[in-house]
């Protein structure tokens, strides 16, 4: 950062200050006094300039108030920002609130304890509450409206200084011994501050300041510290928080009297007195620190006595109170910022968050790129790209440098472990320093470089693209591979405070004065100088010929680093050029050589811009903009004060051109004087700017032959061949509608070329241009037809518009009027308008190129019949099956290879079933093949889980319905094989014919015959399980031991113990003990039985039959199953019964039967849940 001198202001009468305070939203300044002199003063400024802001502007004052009331000498002054209060007291204890109303200050209220003296007042961070001490230890916290809310007396101690946390949850109070005591808010003592910059101190201290910075503007770094307390022999610590550990400590060496910190934190500025060495003399310094304790700046003041210091609310300028005036002070912050490719690259802290936020301002588009980086450093920029120096995390002291281009994006990034306080860069490469080492990257981004940089970048690779060099060793190129990395952290006793390179010459300066000079891309020790003063700022000028140096005190001076030639012709330009080592410029905060001329370089001189050529200064102009950059003659520069106050939305006003004198007079002189003598003061002042404005003038003028030479002498061809056009055109409107169009004036160029009727050099222009929808208007606007195929291109190139704006209907609209087919699939599908994709699939010629992929995109959205329809008609039948295998629609699939004769079906379906299985997806395998109309598989499987959930235990009734399901898949596989024969037999066969046929295949075919045979065994067995439990509980007694006894036949199925414990129930119930006797003789005898149970069956057995004998009421058939006259008689699956009758009911699906008038009470089979027909 620069700070200088820039205004006083006396008070009247020669009153002494005593204290300044500076309203940081509302920029009203307060200052207090002896005689209970108050005043309020407000600066403000009064320009109609628009160019002329911020600093630079003149600033009047707007507000110049007495306020009345005091008596003594007025001591504190402190803001309320919030509530626009100001609050003062003075040297008989007199507190007043002041408030403004209609633009004056009045009192609002008073109060007076006529005990003692207040010594400090300070306001909450969101203004709601204050706190006053008093000298003799009283401690009142009161509201905003004057109500107290708790007041205190801390015995024995005398206050001196009050700070609020940033939470408003803890008070410091400053005692007149040097002692700091940290209390809550509600008054409770929590424990003493350990102060620790007064080690090795001596004699008695008092507090000079405490201030803890709220956090309102962010932070320089998470965990910053930012509470400072600052003692009066210029001992300071400055704290993360009120207990910590380990602060920051400095010794400023100084009689400190206030301290303050600036609006984000970043600086800290102590104010007070530095004796001189001989001890006579005092004078008035303020020394700025940043929060990690370095020193940014010193300013010296004149006058006697200083006694308050206080920063402006943007932190620009700052007030002093010395005797009995106001000095202000302007800022030039090192704002973290640079420029390259037309980009303004800068960073600003916000409060909610912990990383800076790095704006890439792309002022030719006026768009913005943001990008957070936590912890920067610094930010470089050259040529197209920007260097972002930060650390790395917080754990270990490593850095990174990341190279990005002008929209932010990381190209590349390379972790160093010294800490880049310097860096610049040039084409190739990046140079970072820290105090003692500097290192070097060379860096690779994709772009074209020149023959010549190619050979260096191949030369420098083989000794590596990085390297490290230590500030003392000698580097003397000769295979040097970066020496020893190690030594790169040796301490020096000289350290490094600046760099800056260009493509062939590397400057190093030290805090000693002396500079380095090296040889870029190997690295060689050339020169050594020596200067008066450290150097702050190094910059080299287009030829690294001369060397520009601004010290830490503003001084610019300049070294010429190569002897230049004096032959004959240049003696006299050498006379006139002047000695560089006389030039010598005060206050200089910031200076750029031009890009394209040695001897050209513009400067900022507090707040003017000087810009000097051969060392001659022309006339200054009023700026305060940091310089962006300087060639063609022209100076960009960026108000960058104005653009941190709302960085946000950065605005183009910030952004200020200037030109030069030499093209300000060329233009004058072709504007008013005329071509000839304009061209005759060029030759004079050669630059290539010059020649292209001359070039220009001639065109417009149609003056081709001066216009021709003109542009030899900037060397534009374009601009010859241009000429030589015009030259070939006979009509003169022709011509100037063409030099309308060469200067961009498009509007103009076509109203010429329409009033010569000529409408096809109006489209043609605007076809150049890209201005489709003017092209569009053309064409339709001329009478007669007009040419098909470009208004086909127009059509299409204003879908195309719309398209890239992703404004898909309007796109539509455009593209089936040019017929793009292929854009229209992209829109539909865009749109998901499958319909329009749908029509267009059958307007599409077959084999037409388009099908396959509006067959992907219907599969991409699961649209697999529309797929299909798509594939087939681009004759790809393949993907027409992979499309159905991708979405599960198997049976489709297998169509499809049918009718296509595809052999890999079956492979692909035991792939897919196999990868299920392995994932245990039983059913979606089972899911898989029915689908699939493999249906013999499908029932295996289905089986299997069956079986495996009867083993569990499961409830019987899932059971019943997994064998049901497998059941129905086998009646499934026999309908399909039936109708396979009947498909394969094309003669008039009988229906038995086909039947015997189809069941013969079966039997060859298939494997597994008791899945084929007995189907539906497993139902049947669960069925009439359950069958007899519900008659049971329905009380149906007979019929549900009639069901029991037929349960004896699926002892495969059921577990026997199961059955018979069910039939020993049932028979129980239904007071049948033979048959229950049966069953206990069978279940006792049972060889899986353990003992245990076997003793159980036999007491419960005991017991049943010592009350009852074992004998049935009614004969029961107790052989296996009742035999009709043609065999076995079949059971009647409503009641478990065997069917005597000869009419009986049948299902459909499952084959079983039921009695007339049972099943009647039914709708659905109550096996297989088949609708009953």
């Amino acid at each position: 950062m620069f700070i200088y001198l820039s205004k006083k202001i006396a008070i009247p009468n020669n009153i002494h200050l005593k204290c300044v305070s500076w309203n940081k939203d509302q920029g009203f300044i307060a200052c207090g006094g002896d005689d209970g002199l108050l005043r309020v003063l407000k600066l403000e400024t009064q320009t109609d300039d628009a160019k002329l802001k911020g600093l630079a502007a003149p600033s009047n004052l707007s507000m110049n108030q007495t306020l009345e009331g005091h008596s003594g000498a007025v001591q504190v002054v402190t803001w309320n920002e919030q509530y626009e209060k100001l609050t003062t007291s003075d040297q008989n204890g007199l507190i007043i609130v002041w408030m403004l109303y209609k633009g004056a200050w009045y009192e609002e209220m008073i109060n007076n304890r006529n005990k003692s003296v207040v010594r400090s007042m300070s306001w909450n961070a969101d203004g709601q509450k204050i706190c006053i001490v008093y000298e003799d230890g009283a401690v009142i916290v009161g509201s905003v409206d004057g109500n107290r809310i708790w007041g205190k007396e801390l015995k024995g101690n005398q206050l001196a200084h009050v700070a609020w946390s940033p939470d408003s949850k803890i008070l410091l109070f400053g005692m007149a011994n040097g002692e700091v005591q940290i209390y809550d808010n509600q008054g409770n003592f929590i424990i003493k501050m350990t102060i620790s910059c007064l080690t090795n101190a001596t004699g008695a201290v008092s507090i000079a300041g405490i201030h803890w910075y709220t956090g309102n503007g962010g932070y320089v770094e998470p965990d910053c510290p930012c509470l400072a307390i600052c003692f009066d022999n210029g001992r300071c610590q400055i704290m993360r928080y009120e207990n910590d550990e380990n602060p920051v400590c400095i010794d400023t060496l100084m009689n400190v009297v206030s301290i303050q910190w600036n609006h984000c934190g970043s600086v800290l500025a102590v104010a007070g007195s530095l004796r001189t060495s001989n001890l006579e003399k005092e004078f008035n310094v303020v020394q700025f620190y940043t929060p990690f304790g370095e020193h940014l700046r010193t300013l010296k003041v004149p006058g006697k006595q200083m006694t308050g210091v206080a920063w402006e609310g943007g932190g620009l300028r700052i007030g002093l109170a010395v005797d009995s005036y106001i000095y202000f002070a302007n800022i030039r912050p090192d704002y973290k910022w640079g420029y390259c490719c037309s980009t303004v690259v800068y960073a600003y802290t916000k409060p909610e968050r912990q990383e800076y936020c790095v704006v890439f301002w792309d002022t030719k588009n006026n768009e913005k790129f943001v990008k957070y980086v936590k912890s920067l450093m610094s930010i470089t920029t050259s040529g197209d790209f920007c260097i972002l120096a930060s650390k790395a995390d917080d754990t270990q002291p490593q850095y990174v440098l990341i190279l990005c281009n002008s929209i932010g994006t990381p190209l590349d990034s390379k972790y160093i472990d010294i800490e880049p306080l310097f860096v610049t860069m040039t084409k190739t490469h990046v140079i970072a320093a820290s105090k003692e080492a500097f290192y070097l990257w060379q860096y690779r981004v994709a772009k074209k470089l020149t023959a010549l940089e190619i050979n260096q970048v191949t030369r420098t690779k083989k000794e590596g693209r990085e390297r490290f060099y230590h500030i003392d060793s000698n580097p003397s190129g000769a295979s040097d591979s970066g020496a020893d990395f190690a030594k790169a952290f040796t301490a020096t006793r000289d350290a490094i405070c600046c760099i800056t390179a260009t493509d062939k010459t590397m400057i190093v300066g030290r805090e000693s004065g002396t500079i380095h000079r090296y040889s870029l891309p190997n690295v060689v020790l050339i020169q050594k100088y020596t200067l008066n003063n450290r150097a702050y700022y190094l910059s080299l000028n287009c030829n690294s010929s001369r060397l520009a140096i601004i010290d830490i005190a503003g001084v610019l001076t300049l070294l010429d680093l190569e002897v230049r030639a004096s032959t004959d012709d240049s003696t006299g330009n050498q006379a006139s050029a002047g000695d560089p080592s006389k030039f010598e410029r005060k206050d200089v905060w910031d200076m750029k050589w031009a890009n394209d001329n040695p001897d050209l370089f513009a400067m900022m001189e507090k707040t003017r811009m000087y810009v000097f050529r051969n060392l001659d200064p022309e006339e200054p102009i009023q700026t305060s903009g940091y310089i962006c950059n300087f060639e063609d003659l022209e100076i960009k520069s960026v108000l960058l004060d104005e653009i941190m106050k709302d960085p946000e939305r950065p605005n183009k006003d910030n952004l200020i051109n200037f030109e030069i004198r030499s093209l300000r007079d060329s233009r004058a002189l072709i504007e008013k004087v005329g071509i000839e003598d304009a061209s005759q003061f060029i030759e004079d002042n050669p630059h290539p700017r010059l020649w292209r404005l001359l070039a220009e003038a001639a065109l417009q003028k149609l003056d081709l032959k001066t216009a021709e030479q003109a542009f030899v002498r900037c060397k534009d061809y374009q601009g010859i061949e241009f000429v030589k056009r015009l030259g070939n055109l006979q009509s003169e409107p022709m011509k100037q509608a063409e030099v309308a169009a060469y200067f961009s004036s498009f509007e103009e160029a076509e109203r010429m070329y329409l009033d010569m009727d000529r409408r096809d050099l109006a489209i043609s222009l605007r076809i150049k241009l890209g201005d489709w929808f003017r092209v569009l208007q053309l064409l339709k606007s001329g009478s007669g037809d007009c040419d098909d195929s470009l208004l086909v291109q127009a059509y299409n190139a204003v879908g195309d518009y719309f398209a890239d704006r992703q404004k898909w209907a309007n796109a539509v609209q455009y593209y089936l009027q040019g017929r793009n087919q292929e854009r229209l699939a992209e829109c539909y599908y865009m749109l998901e308008d499958y319909e329009g994709l749908e029509k267009l699939t059958i307007v599409l010629p077959e084999n037409h190129k388009l099908l396959p992929e509006i067959g992907q995109m219907f599969a991409t959205v699961g649209m697999c019949e529309q797929a299909v329809k798509a594939y087939l008609k681009c004759n790809q039948p393949k993907a027409a099956v992979d499309t159905c295998v991708h979405l599960n629609q198997w049976n489709k699939a297998v169509e499809l290879t049918r009718t296509h004769n595809m052999k890999e079906i079956k492979s692909l379906l035991s792939k897919y079933a196999s990868h299920l299985l392995e994932k245990n997806k039983t059913l979606e395998a089972v899911e898989l093949y029915r689908k699939a109309h493999h249906f013999l598989d499908a029932a295996k499987l289905m089986f299997k889980i069956a079986d495996e959930e009867a083993e569990k235990r499961t409830r019987p009734l899932r059971v019943k319905k997994l064998y049901v399901l497998a059941a129905r898949l086998v009646e499934n596989y026999h309908e399909q094989v039936k109708t396979s024969q009947q498909s394969k037999a094309k003669g008039k066969k009988s229906e038995a014919t086909f039947a015997l046929a189809g069941l013969l295949e079966e039997d060859a075919t298939s494997s597994d015959n008791r899945i084929v045979d007995n189907a539906w065994r497993g139902a049947e067995a669960y069925h009439f399980f359950l069958l007899a439990q519900r008659q049971l509980y329905k009380g149906y007694m007979e019929n549900a031991m009639r069901t029991a006894l037929h349960l004896r036949e699926y002892e495969d199925i059921i577990p026997v113990v199961e059955i018979y414990s069910l039939l020993a129930i049932c028979s129980a119930a239904n007071r049948a003990f033979g048959t229950c006797s049966q069953a206990f003789i069978k279940l006792e005898s049972l060889e899986s039985l353990d003992p245990e149970h076997r003793q159980l069956y036999e007491d419960l057995a005991l017991e049943i039959f010592t009350k009852h004998t074992p004998r049935d009421s009614r004969t029961v058939e107790l052989d296996r199953s009742p035999e009709g006259a043609e065999g076995k008689l079949p059971t009647c699956i409503v009641t478990g019964l065997p069917i005597q009758e000869y009419q009986f009911w049948m299902c459909s699906v499952c084959k079983h039967c039921a009695l007339e008038q049972e099943i009647r009470k039914y709708n659905c089979c109550p096996l297989c849940h088949c609708p009953v027909v």
